[in-house]
């Protein structure tokens, strides 16, 4: 894990390498087009060769591959072997040099989510993430990462009945559930326009019917529509006067719930409680596990909502385990 003069260290030194390699790379007068391809050329970062800074174009691209597909999820990309079983992508990489490089674009971080005394949103320059893969066929695809990522259908959706109506018999192979100590009435998962229209016909009662129309209305996938910022995610120390340490290096990069650890956090509450969890995977948007996908950050430069420095929220706290997310 690395501490917080190591990642000014690497921004100074990214930023030397860059003046650098301009001016090796500077032509004669009479070859104008190889200048204009230095200029375009990307800088790469780690030496994974998975961060690459695009400095023109102001955009970090993390070069990572598809992990999950089906799952709910609290990360959208995590650093590898560390949470993948929670994100769509991961990339091999220290955290360092992701967060190094919006600095080096002249992103601007806020603060991570606070959660005591009250929860307050992460705020930071919003940014823009778009995610580039080829299919079989060599074909470039380029979506909004939001486009990956849906409202969560695999949970339970209930509405209150007091008793169920008396022309209402639900078979026992039914997916359709009655609680009578809880009093209400139950259904896990997406319901279909067939199912829907099955479960319409079992009862004149107008109530049911209402319940059945909110199930179908409530379960329906909704792509997600929350922008992502820079919080910058925190340094912690082990002891009093230790050297501090960047907390997004345990693998939160860019969270679908708020991480006080996550580099990249959604603006929006968004509970990590397992039986809250917000989002899910797209399934059908997401290409096959394993697909190696360019995800791009792309720093929209407007006012940023709360204070903003270069260096991220300090805490003394002791890194949390996975367990302890925030």
């Amino acid at each position: 894990m690395r501490t917080f003069p190591q990642i000014l260290l690497l921004l100074f030194v990214t930023s030397g390498m860059l003046t650098t390699a301009r001016a090796a790379d500077k032509p004669a007068a009479k070859k104008p087009a190889k200048q204009e391809k230095a200029a375009d050329a990307l800088v790469k970062l780690n030496p994974e060769e998975t961060v690459l800074l695009d400095l023109k174009g102001k955009r970090v691209l993390l070069k990572t591959k598809v992990v999950q597909r089906e799952a709910v999820l609290e990360f959208f990309c995590c650093l590898s072997q560390t949470l993948e079983h929670e994100s769509i992508v991961s990339l091999d990489s220290k955290a360092m040099y992701i967060h190094a490089a919006l600095l080096r674009i002249g992103a601007k971080p806020g603060k991570p989510a606070q959660f005591d005394p009250e929860y307050k949103p992460p705020t930071g320059q919003k940014i823009d993430i778009f995610v580039q893969w080829r299919d079989k066929k060599k074909t470039l695809h380029r979506v909004r990462a939001q486009d990956w990522v849906q409202r969560v259908t695999r949970r339970f959706y209930s509405v209150p009945m007091e008793k169920l109506p008396n022309d209402l018999k639900i078979p026992a192979e039914s997916e359709l559930r009655y609680d009578k100590f809880a009093k209400e009435l139950l259904w896990f998962g997406p319901m279909t326009e067939k199912q829907k229209k099955r479960l319409l016909a079992w009862s004149k009662d107008a109530a049911y019917k209402k319940g059945i129309e909110k199930f179908f209305d409530d379960s329906q996938p909704r792509k997600m529509t929350a922008e992502w910022v820079f919080a910058g995610s925190q340094f912690v120390r082990d002891e009093p006067g230790g050297p501090e340490y960047y907390l997004a290096e345990s693998g939160q990069i860019i969270s679908v719930a708020n991480f006080s650890s996550s580099i990249i956090d959604v603006a929006m509450k968004s509970t990590d409680a397992e039986a809250n969890l917000l989002f899910e995977a797209a399934t059908d948007q997401i290409p096959p596990l394993g697909t190696e996908v360019t995800v791009e950050l792309i720093p929209q430069f407007k006012p940023v909502k709360g204070e903003a420095s270069k260096k991220p929220a300090t805490t003394s706290k002791t890194t949390p385990s996975k367990s302890s997310k925030k």
